[in-house]
């Protein structure tokens, strides 16, 4: 296929996924819903995740840190400020935070880089919560101003395919390809005339914008906010997680993962949230030794190999053992 009609693929896919999402409020059930709110939160968090981090090999752990601050934002400006113009003020102070953020810290890489964007997440969170006890003389906040759930459901999505349509953009775009660039050889990047500070801190914005702007959208799903909810480490672990095991590298596979996810959650979490957390666990063992490329890149002939390999195996097995008896 040509790069035009990929595109075109491409764009009718996440066409049919958006009318297809737009319309599940008017037939499923309250559970439905929220089970899907729950999984276009993570479509929108994975792929902005994956279109830096994926591109580049930057494993960033800030995702809590922007989210908790979209959210936040939104628990302070909706008296005062229309839905709209809380998003994308959330969406605004999370980037203004991410280009200081990636300033300070976007010269390093691996374990480092890691580290060092969790544990400004820490204190991010507890700079919030400083605030809260000894500032305003609370612990959280209680949200008046809740919008309907169907304008939450529509602003998610809005989000979650604006993510996926950007990730389709940029990665046909120079900025894209210098973002892969860094992701292959940051040093041959930078002879050949790349500016990769601007380019990394251009892309971690990027993620931090659409973070911010999901918390402050996914806020008002709780009457009550507060740090250890909104910075909670697990919001940013589990779209690592989704973006990995979908396929950090690809369009789809943060999707295909956060749907995966978001049934396995549902389904497993409130009633068995051991197995639901060995499951995860498992899911990321198994995509690392025999699915490198995510669940974006199951294909009928990696099944195919998985079985010759196995078949294989067991041969070798029974030789060993006639060889040893």
């Amino acid at each position: 296929m040509t790069n035009r009609q990929i595109l075109v693929r491409d764009l009718l896919v996440l066409l049919a996924f958006a009318g297809w999402a737009m319309a599940l409020p008017h037939y499923g059930s309250e559970f439905v819903v929220s089970m899907a709110l729950t999984c276009l939160m993570y479509v929108a968090l994975s792929s902005s995740w994956g279109l830096f981090c994926g591109s580049t090999r930057y494993l960033s752990l800030a995702t809590s840190a922007f989210f908790g601050i979209g959210a936040y934002t939104s628990a302070l400006a909706l008296e005062s400020l229309s839905w709209l113009e809380s998003i994308a003020l959330g969406a605004g102070l999370a980037t203004a935070v991410a280009v200081v953020m990636g300033a300070a810290v976007l010269h390093l890489r691996g374990t480092y880089f890691a580290v060092l964007t969790f544990g400004m997440t820490e204190l991010i969170r507890h700079a919030v919560t400083y605030f809260e006890k000894k500032v305003t003389g609370t612990v959280g906040r209680v949200l008046t101003v809740i919008p309907d759930r169907d304008t939450i459901y529509l602003t998610v999505l809005a989000l979650a395919v604006l993510a996926v349509l950007v990730s389709i953009i940029v990665r046909r775009s120079r900025f894209g390809l210098a973002l892969m660039g860094i992701g292959a050889d940051e040093q041959r990047a930078q002879t050949l005339g790349v500016n990769t500070r601007l380019i990394k801190i251009m892309g971690f914005a990027i993620t931090a914008a659409f973070a911010g702007a999901v918390g402050a959208a996914m806020a008002v799903r709780w009457t009550y906010i507060d740090p250890h909810t909104v910075f909670n480490p697990f919001i940013g672990f589990q779209t690592v997680l989704i973006a990995l095991i979908g396929g950090a590298m690809t369009l789809w596979g943060p999707l295909i993962a956060a749907i995966v996810f978001s049934v396995l959650a549902e389904t497993l979490r409130l009633q068995a949230p051991q197995i639901y957390m060995m499951s995860l666990g498992l899911l990321l063992i198994l995509s690392v030794l025999y699915l490198p490329g995510g669940l974006a890149s199951l294909r009928w002939s990696t099944f195919g190999g998985w079985w010759r390999g196995s078949r294989q195996w067991v041969r070798e097995a029974s030789a060993r053992e006639r060889k040893n008896v």
